[in-house]
């Protein structure tokens, strides 16, 4: 049985998401249908790489995922359906895809050219159904696009690098559920450039010189629980997805507050790794 995951900034009020299931349940009535999420930011294409990229490897092989981020069609925004580590990808030709291409090579890319046959105002739920419909009935990318050999890349993907080696300046690009304010700085990038070397991390004026392995291990579980004042602490850590993270413990914004409404981080915000010599 196929399975068609959905992603898009649609959120819950509107008939958007409802409607484009219909479609594909319609061509396809034996189809899994799995929404990753509905609650992207508005055309937030780092969000929506992000948000991607660490969900599609939990699916089995052989899945198709839509993503309806920032998709209507003009001579800048052509639509793309790309094959990458045995997963399809079909979605907008804004970026999105750039992320998980900068670390494994697409086994094939197609900008989708049915666009004739169809008439649209939709094309999450016109283009892109019938796109995955064709896939999922074990069609091929090239019945449904000409292939092309490149995506466009996202902006500020690739953290800033000085000449000596000494300062990373990445970006935020995600702001999690908690109000964990996520970067575009991976571990491995961290550790190439690192060396061993100690380091302080900067966020507007809040500086870490520790990255943890997991959030409690801020907690001194020696001390009393009542004497304990760590909810509220904010820290570092490599998340699931091995992205660098500024989180504070146990967050809650209506309480403790979080990293981004503490710190008053928002999105593409600055965050630099200065490393002691």
């Amino acid at each position: 049985m196929a399975i068609i995951t959905l992603t898009t900034d649609f959120g819950e009020k509107d008939h958007f998401a409802g409607a484009t299931k219909g479609a594909i349940y319609s061509e396809l009535p034996d189809v899994r249908i799995v929404d990753i999420s509905h609650s992207i930011s508005p055309f937030s294409i780092p969000e929506a790489a992000y948000i991607i990229q660490n969900a599609y490897g939990s699916f089995p092989k052989g899945t198709i995922h839509i993503i309806g981020i920032d998709s209507e069609i003009n001579p800048e925004n052509k639509h793309i359906a790309v094959k990458l580590d045995d997963h399809f990808f079909i979605c907008a030709n804004n970026g999105i895809m750039s992320m998980i291409c900068s670390e494994i090579a697409p086994e094939k890319i197609v900008e989708i050219n049915i666009h004739d046959k169809i008439q649209t105002s939709f094309p999450v739920l016109d283009v892109f159904v019938k796109a995955a419909c064709h896939i999922a009935r074990g069609g091929t990318l090239e019945v449904i696009g000409k292939t092309i050999n490149k995506i466009k890349p996202i902006k500020n993907i690739v953290p800033y690098v000085n000449d000596d080696k000494t300062q990373i300046i990445g970006s935020v690009i995600y702001i999690d559920n908690y109000g964990n304010v996520v970067t575009n700085i991976k571990r491995s990038f961290f550790e190439a450039i690192q060396k061993g070397r100690p380091f302080e991390i900067s966020a507007r004026n809040n500086k870490f010189k520790t990255i943890y392995k997991k959030y409690s291990d801020i907690v001194n579980f020696d001390i009393e629980e009542s004497k304990r004042q760590d909810e509220g602490r904010g820290l570092v850590v490599f998340n699931s997805g091995d992205f660098l993270e500024i989180a504070v413990y146990k967050s809650n914004s209506g309480t403790v507050g979080s990293a981004s409404t503490l710190m008053g981080l928002g999105l593409m915000d600055a965050v630099s790794v200065n490393f002691i010599k």
